[in-house]
């Protein structure tokens, strides 16, 4: 929180803004996506975002900002819906041994959503090369094959890819 923010200040601009723009704001992310309930968790994400952000008594264009925070939001919500649709399809094909508890479930696809954010820091063949190593479980020299580079360049790609792995897990750790 800024040093010179005053609390009642900033809650009474998020009320404001809430109050003023929430009905609007559903609306408009309820065009965006398939149901209702959806709509109105990610405008309720966007009120939260910009609270904890306490930003709301500084801006100017309320629906401008709302949109754009709402924006990025949805962004997420497709992303972690399509790791999430993925990771089912994934279970689906699966024998019947597999069977996991909704926390069990929860647990992965969190886990899921971080190591994508984690890779799409990466160069597209360098997350490629990773996924086709660690996903398909291809070896360096059929992903070297099928992508038609050298078998250094695809151990390059791997190290690349476990750098960013190992750095992004001890900033974690450290935090």
């Amino acid at each position: 929180m800024p040093h010179n923010a005053d609390p009642r200040a900033q809650q009474s601009a998020i009320h404001a803004l809430y109050s003023d723009h929430h009905s609007w704001l559903y609306t408009w992310i309820r065009k965006r996506l398939d149901n209702q309930f959806d709509a109105a968790d990610l405008a309720q994400d966007t009120f939260t975002r910009i609270h904890i952000r306490q930003e709301a008594n500084k801006i100017k264009e309320p629906r401008a900002y709302l949109i754009t925070v709402a924006k990025g939001i949805i962004s997420h919500f497709y992303r972690r819906k399509s790791l999430e649709d993925a990771y089912l399809e994934y279970i689906a094909l699966q024998p019947e041994l597999i069977t996991c508890s909704q926390e069990h479930l929860h647990i992965v696809l969190q886990t899921l959503e971080q190591v994508d954010t984690l890779l799409n820091d990466l160069p597209h063949n360098v997350k490629k090369v990773f996924l086709m190593s660690q996903i398909d479980g291809k070896k360096y020299q059929e992903i070297a094959d099928e992508m038609d580079l050298s078998l250094i360049t695809i151990k390059r790609y791997m190290k690349q890819a476990y750098v960013q792995c190992l750095t992004l897990m001890e900033d974690d750790f450290f935090e």
